[in-house]
């Protein structure tokens, strides 16, 4: 029964057959109808509805993907300022422990307490530069209540900007007449 299905190399038709095919000559429609004059051909439009589709599906994907890929960037970017951030933190970490172990050696207590407090070992003099007021020159550092200290306020930066503006201003002969280290401020 097998053999019966065979069929020498030859005789098997060269073009498939199937639905929707003809196994005769295909033919064509002519240029030109029965009257003569040539029938315009229709084109195919460029944009098919499946190129449209096609185009549609790129452009989601495109946009997803572009969506996507910056999220990446700035996860990427948010990690490499986490690791920098880590980074500094050891640092910090390294040096604090650092000033730990320094303050675990009796030699820099020492050093730092004769240095802030103006502490001295049994045995030494201490002395202390006073300038002509009587005040120390290297003052350690000392708290102080608020309201006892004098009437120091610092002038504003735009009142001598505006002092330095006025003398420009003015001819050299007034800047003779006014005294050194007084300064107007602006309406006065």
């Amino acid at each position: 029964m097998a053999d019966d299905r065979r069929t020498p190399r030859g005789s098997r038709p060269r073009s498939r057959t199937g639905p929707g095919r003809t196994s005769g000559p295909v033919r064509r429609p002519s240029a030109t109808p029965q009257g003569g004059t040539p029938a315009r051909t229709r084109r195919r439009p460029r944009l098919t509805g499946r190129a449209a589709i096609l185009v549609l599906v790129l452009a989601v994907l495109a946009v997803s993907y572009a969506s996507s890929l910056r999220a990446y960037l700035q996860q990427r970017q948010h990690i490499a300022d986490l690791k920098a951030q880590i980074s500094r933190t050891g640092d910090d970490i390294r040096t604090l422990e650092r000033e730990k172990r320094r303050w675990d050696d009796d030699a820099y207590v020492r050093q730092q307490a004769r240095l802030r407090f103006g502490y001295v070992m049994p045995g030494e003099t201490p002395y202390q530069v006073l300038d002509e007021n009587g005040d120390p020159l290297d003052s350690p550092d000392t708290l102080s209540d608020p309201a006892t200290t004098g009437d120091d306020t610092p002038t504003a930066w735009w009142t001598t900007a505006w002092g330095s503006v006025e003398a420009a201003g003015r001819p050299a002969t007034e800047q003779r007449k006014q005294p050194a280290g007084t300064i107007k401020a602006p309406g006065e």
